[in-house]
């Protein structure tokens, strides 16, 4: 389905859904070990049993920098 992605450095890790270990050189669906564990990492995903736990940035940056736009605009 998908072309071989190839790593600059061989990695071998264990699979994130089964731990079975997985080669970067061997494993097409590396870093799983299957398609099939592949895609249910990605059912996870979408099922939402994954989440991130905080967020990706800090929302009072975000504010400080809407009351700055607002405070030029008003000038």
């Amino acid at each position: 389905m998908f072309p071989a992605l190839r790593y600059s450095v061989a990695m071998k890790r264990q699979c994130p859904i089964c731990k079975k270990p997985t080669d970067s050189e061997a494993d097409r669906d590396f870093p799983f070990c299957s398609e099939r564990c592949r895609l249910l990492d990605l059912g996870n995903w979408s099922s939402e049993r994954y989440v991130i736990s905080s967020p990706a940035f800090d929302e009072s940056i975000l504010e400080g920098l809407e009351r700055e736009i607002a405070e030029e605009t008003d000038q």
